[in-house]
């Protein structure tokens, strides 16, 4: 909140190697502080905008309340630029299957809103608010474009309405 740009970097952890260090993911997500309120027990409620994805170079040693890395942009262009189109989406077969899934889930959603919304939004929305796994969710996010993205949340819901793959071997 010091700084001009407002920016905060947020990476998922890795199984700890040694117990209380967990390892950090190689890609994160920086995000633009737009909001922040504090709530009746003094925590803050903070809102993010997604900015860009970045790769940790290194953690940087030190104190701080917080850890700190070294990062590049470099590959996530992409992330700065206008909408991204995908031009294998096919939404007369995505929608049924993804209601399918909702349905399994016990999921809601305004389906009217989720129609009508482009590409690039339709598919990051799904990544972000799915029920996935932390290690499906990092799949999703390091995803170089948005065709693999979608490639890769279609698979990941076939695979959660196939029961997640737990089969009786006898």
């Amino acid at each position: 909140m010091k700084t001009s740009e407002r920016l905060i970097g947020m990476i998922q952890p890795r199984e700890a190697k040694v117990e209380g260090d967990p390892t950090l993911h190689m890609i994160g997500c920086a995000g633009r502080l737009t909001g922040f309120s504090e709530t009746e027990d003094g925590r803050y409620m903070v809102t993010l905008s997604g900015a860009s994805r970045f790769r940790v170079k290194k953690e940087i040693d030190g104190f701080s309340p917080y850890r700190k890395c070294d990062v590049s942009w470099k590959g996530f262009e992409r992330d700065l630029g206008g909408s991204e189109k995908d031009a294998g989406l096919d939404r007369k077969r995505f929608f049924p299957m993804l209601r399918q899934f909702f349905d399994t889930e016990e999921l809601r959603t305004d389906w009217e809103s989720l129609e009508e919304a482009d590409d690039e939004l339709l598919i990051n929305s799904l990544s972000m608010l799915c029920p996935f796994e932390s290690e499906d969710k990092q799949a999703l996010l390091e995803a170089p474009s948005l065709e693999t993205r979608r490639e890769t949340l279609v698979t990941l819901i076939e695979f959660a309405m196939r029961g997640g793959g737990e089969e009786l071997v006898q």
